[in-house]
This record gives structure tokens, sequence and C-alpha cells, in this order.
């Protein structure tokens, strides 16, 4: 074994990692991902990364750009914090995008509104059908009643401490990390108000795809879902993949669907007008 308490031994143990392929990592570049969506070229591609079990991810997207967020083995759960990127101060409001489309349950066709009126991303594609608008994410002190212990940098990182992570890269502090999306964990409220998740796990594979309608910073944290009854800290690993894309046309079926929705639409663009 080298002695890596030698700066010459140390850099020759770092080169020699070089080409070293990790199961959880960026493609570096990204235009280096393979078994990308149907129809996406690798020329396009902006953002490709493997999030491992209890990890992170953040990146800014540009509007129009897609990103598909993919559960690898079934047991993936994704929570997922958007901010506009020029002014992070708008951010996503979960209780608005719930409260103006009328719908508890989000999927296909949905879409995610700031708490500024305007549409930050559409659910172009969903195949999982199984998220959660309601619970928010994990923290410290529900992984230390599961777990035995929350730490951020131990066995069983939460949610939100991964979030304070994620958001600092970009600027951003404990105070900007809002009410999260939980995707690929579906949580119900039953007849009398209580709160059911079914925690799986699922086929491998399952998808989610946005269309950012602004330029976005997205930062996405896989850890256990606050409801998670299992008392062992079980994810598995989750893929962001994102490519340039068209922004959306006037004739868009998600942007007519409804007319809070066009709303939303053409706050968007009269933002964009300048």
């Amino acid at each position: 074994m080298s002695d890596t308490a030698n700066p010459y031994a140390a850099q020759a143990h770092a080169r020699a990692q070089a080409g070293t392929r990790a199961e959880a990592m960026p493609t570096v570049p990204a235009t280096a991902a393979v078994d990308l969506p149907a129809g996406v070229a690798a020329q396009d591609v902006v953002w490709d990364e493997t999030i491992a079990p209890g990890g992170y991810a953040g990146r800014q997207i540009a509007r129009g750009a897609r990103l598909r967020l993919t559960d690898l083995a079934g047991d993936a759960s994704a929570s997922l914090l958007l901010f506009n990127a020029e002014r992070p101060v708008e951010r996503l409001n979960i209780a608005d995008t719930l409260k103006v489309q009328w719908n508890g349950y989000l999927g296909q066709g949905r879409l995610l509104l700031s708490d500024m009126g305007r549409v930050l991303a559409s659910l172009v594609e969903d195949t999982a059908e199984a998220h959660d608008a309601f619970c928010g994410a994990s923290n410290e002190a529900s992984n230390a009643r599961k777990y035995g212990d929350g730490f951020n940098h131990g066995a069983h990182p939460s949610a939100r401490d991964r979030f304070s992570l994620g958001v600092a890269k970009f600027g951003l502090g404990r105070k900007d990390i809002h009410p999260c999306l939980n995707l690929f964990k579906p949580v119900r409220i039953a007849q009398g108000g209580d709160t059911a998740i079914d925690i799986g796990p699922y086929p491998p594979g399952r998808f989610v795809t946005l269309r950012a309608e602004m330029d976005l910073i997205v930062v996405v944290a896989n850890c256990p879902h606050v409801l998670d009854p299992r008392p062992a800290y079980a994810v598995t690993p989750l893929r962001a993949t994102a490519w340039r894309g068209p922004v959306t046309p006037e004739a868009d079926p998600i942007r007519n669907a409804t007319p809070e929705g066009l709303r939303a639409f053409l706050n968007v663009e009269d933002y964009y007008r300048r």
C-alpha cells in the first residue's frame, strides 16, 4: 500500500484513480452519458449523475431543459427543491401547487408552481404515479428516533440536512429550504385524515420527467421517506439526467389544460418578456 502521508506518494495514488467508476457519481462531461432516454442526443445532455443512497445533488438548468429522475432499483426516495435560478427568493410552493390545481396528488400533466404564481416546471412524463406532496423532508431528530442517529455525516443522514449541503453550493442557507416534493413514495390521505404511505419497493426503472419552465436551481436528496416504517435505512440509487429542450410553445396541451395553469404560464412568459 502506498504511503499517502508522503505528498509524492499521495499524488501518485490520486492520479492512479483516473478512470475509476463508482456506482454513484456524476458523468463528466455530461455528453459522455450512456443509456439515454429515447430521442435524446448525447451532445444535448447537460447533467447526468447517479445519486447514492443517502446522497444529494444540485444543478442549475435552463428554461426548456428536461430533467428525468429515475428510480434505478425500485426503492429510491427523491426529495425535490426548486428555485428560480435568477432570483432564488422565488421557489417551489407546495401549498399553492396543490391549491391552484384543485388536486392533492401530482402526476403527469401537473405543474409545480412558485410562490409568485409562475410555473417552475411541468411533469411531462410519469411512469411512477406514486408521490407525496404532504409530508416534507426527514430531519436529524426524526432519523435519530428511527435509526439511533441522524447525524448529517453519519450512516443515517436526513433529507433536510442533505438539502442544507445542496443549497449551500448556490449561496443559499437553511432558511431557504422550503417544503419539498417527495417522488416515488406515495402518500394518501385516508378517510379519517391519517397519512398512509405505500413504501414499496417497486419495479426498477420508474421515472419522472420534468420540463423546466424557468431557469432553475434543482436540489435533490435521496434519503428514506420520513414516514418509512422500516427499521433499516432503506433507499437505493437515483439517476438524474437533464438535456436541452425547447421552451414550451403556446399550443402546448399542458400549458392550456386549465385556466389556472394557463395564467401561471402567462406569468412566466411575462417575466421573460424583457
